[in-house]
């Protein structure tokens, strides 16, 4: 699922593109597409597209009055579409501009998870962003450690809670983790200051870095495709040369090095293993 680093530089992408075009309409092409009934998304036609901005791993489209939040799931994209055919391959919704141009809202597969939300006044009061935690580059060391004090489970999960903190996933948890030398496994509300200094550190890092590498595309790349350890093990790790390991799971898999984060303990590849403290 793209993360803040991606949807961040994709915003400022279709900022670019797109910004001040006036809306023509906007369409559901197909039945879970849309996940609001109220307000209308026909009281924006007509008006102008604000800005195009992110928050957590939500893109969010400002046009008049409203908000078309979009959330684009595993492998959903918000992409230019130049063919506008009636039935696009994976498409779930597009936006009409009245200079001709639209966007087009696509997933592959059956199972239609992406979708749009319209809504009208305070977006941190209103689903889908009500709930959110604040975004993983706003926090300090402090603000860290205020997240982390009421979390007793263990850090990657809580890296990968939207409740508590926003826009970080399955490969910023396993970068994070590495940067800052902690055991992925670790109880989050049991680290040391100098630890959750090193996590805070960690997270501007690797979000800056990973940032810099997407502005450089014209759009979003496969995970595979991007640097670092997520996609690593097996490997040397780039710090001190053993070999990383992963966890799997079901719905993502945690990849360390236990010389750099775990004191050197290996923890067995199945879920029935006891975690490392």
């Amino acid at each position: 699922m793209p993360e803040l680093p991606e949807l961040q530089a994709h915003a400022e992408r279709l900022d670019a593109d797109f910004g001040g075009a006036e809306l023509a309409g906007f369409r559901p092409i197909t039945f879970t597409a849309l996940k609001t009934f109220r307000p209308d998304p026909a009281d924006a036609v007509g008006t102008a597209v604000t800005s195009f901005g992110r928050r957590g791993k939500y893109l969010l489209m400002h046009v008049g009055p409203l908000t078309f939040v979009v959330h684009l799931m595993q492998g959903g994209r918000l992409k230019p579409d130049e063919k506008q055919s009636a039935k696009p391959r994976g498409g779930i919704a597009r936006w009409t501009f009245a200079d001709g141009r639209a966007l087009l809202l696509t997933e592959p597969g059956t199972e239609r998870k992406a979708g749009v939300w319209v809504v009208e006044g305070d977006l941190e009061t209103q689903p889908p962003i009500e709930g959110l935690g604040p975004d993983a580059d706003t926090l300090d060391a402090d603000g860290w450690a205020a997240v982390l004090a009421t979390r007793s489970s263990r850090l990657h999960g809580v890296l990968r809670d939207q409740h508590a903190i926003a826009g970080i996933g399955r490969r910023l948890a396993n970068e994070i983790c590495h940067r800052a030398m902690l055991s992925p496994f670790a109880n989050a509300s049991k680290l040391k200051p100098e630890q959750v200094a090193a996590l805070a550190a960690a997270v501007q890092e690797c979000i800056a870095e990973s940032l810099a590498e997407e502005r450089t595309h014209d759009e979003m790349v496969k995970s595979a495709e991007r640097g670092g350890i997520h996609h690593g093990a097996g490997q040397p790790c780039p710090r001190c040369g053993d070999t990383l390991r992963a966890v799997e799971y079901r719905a993502y898999t945690v990849v360390y090095c236990p010389t750099c984060q775990t004191d050197g303990k290996i923890l067995a590849d199945n879920t029935t293993s006891k975690f490392l403290k």
